[in-house]
């Protein structure tokens, strides 16, 4: 039991994918850097707080170093190519002269301060929707997720587990073959590094992956029963046009300029016939779960954080669409919003909403006593 009293468990993994899709949602509505960082803030807190022992749990960190790489992607190509947005002109590039049939098209040339800007705003959105999917797949057990998926999603779930196995399979497989080159005394060298290290870690991920495969298939995965044709097709009917739906509905709510009724309307609407569609479809797959994850209030207040988050800063986007996107003509520290912040910062109480989880320093400290009682008893 934790310090709190209260027992630890592995929170759902649907929970944490949609707290962690909040987060993504609020970030994709602004380019406001204070509040960009502050998200990265909150999620990089709660996955200190609420990650396991496991390998593939480890590997925030490496999200964080993909996201630094992403800015200084969007940062070097926008000096190379369209470097010139606004007045004030930093520095000069040497400019490659290109033929007639490419006109509009700028290889070096001035670069301002605010296209440095808006490349450093638009990456770092980027970085910030990357280190929320990054979170998801650190916090939930992924092969988890495929227990919890419903039996009409069994074979599109069965593709989805094993796509968001892959990153935390790499990680692990990078883990691996360091700890293993490090045992041996072996030191990566400046240009070996793709045949000492990435060879054998991509290899070690795709037997992995293989090896999943082949205890999938040994299970039965991807059997169904016998459904009449007409059932097949409506079931079918209903689940694509709820898929269209779910698309134009989240399209609605994240552009600021498509019509209302493209929005929650159809969102809802979308989401409606698609439930229905599962129910009639989960009929075809006999499966049963041993086991199943429960879903109480923990799992309900994870969710509900993510998507309160979502909700306020779709809403204020909405109202005031430049509220959460600073001014850079003229040029201008960017303001920070109170509604916003308030509701980012509710984000990190899955830090404390979310059940305890148990360590393996825990569980040793626990087992440790009882085996050496038990090798003290004599015979």
């Amino acid at each position: 039991m934790s310090a709190s009293g209260r027992l630890p468990r592995a929170l759902h993994p649907g929970a944490w994918w949609l707290w962690a899709l909040g987060m993504a949602t609020a970030a994709s509505r602004t380019t406001n850097p204070v509040l960009l960082v502050l998200i990265g803030v909150v999620v990089a807190q709660v996955v200190v707080a609420r990650r396991t022992d496991a390998p593939w749990a480890m590997g925030f960190k490496t999200y964080v170093y993909l996201g630094l790489v992403v800015i200084a992607i969007r940062v070097v190509f926008r000096m190379l190519l369209d470097g010139q947005y606004g007045a004030p002109i930093l520095f000069t590039l040497p400019e490659v002269p290109l033929p007639a049939a490419a006109a509009g098209i700028r290889i070096g040339g001035p670069v301002s301060l605010e296209g440095l800007l808006a490349a450093f705003y638009d990456g770092l959105r980027l970085a910030i929707l990357l280190l929320c999917v990054g979170a998801a797949n650190v916090l939930a057990n992924p092969k988890r997720l495929l227990k919890a998926m419903p039996a009409a999603l069994h074979e599109i779930g069965v593709a989805i587990t094993v796509a968001l196995t892959v990153a935390p399979q790499l990680i692990e497989s990078g883990q691996r073959v360091r700890r293993a080159r490090r045992l041996r005394g072996e030191e990566a060298r400046r240009f070996h590094v793709f045949r000492e290290i990435a060879i054998p870690v991509m290899t070690d991920a795709l037997d992995r992956s293989l090896l999943l495969a082949a205890a999938m298939d040994s299970r039965g995965y991807g059997r169904a029963a016998s459904v009449p044709m007409r059932t097949r097709a409506m079931t079918g009917a209903l689940l694509l046009a709820g898929l269209i739906g779910i698309c134009i509905g989240t399209y609605g709510l994240l552009d600021s300029t498509a019509p209302r009724y493209l929005g929650l309307p159809l969102l809802v609407g979308g989401a409606a016939v698609g439930w229905v569609g599962v129910v009639l479809s989960g009929r075809r797959v006999p499966r049963t779960r041993y086991r199943p994850d429960p879903w109480a209030g923990p799992e309900w207040s994870v969710a509900g954080v993510g998507l309160f988050v979502a909700i306020v800063v779709v809403a204020v986007s909405s109202i005031d669409p430049t509220a959460l996107v600073p001014s850079r003509q003229p040029l201008q520290w960017p303001a920070v919003p109170p509604v916003p912040l308030v509701a980012i910062l509710v984000g990190v109480l899955p830090a404390w909403l979310a059940p305890p989880v148990e360590h393996g320093s825990a569980r040793q400290r626990e087992i440790e006593p009882r085996a050496r009682a038990l090798a003290e008893v004599p015979g």
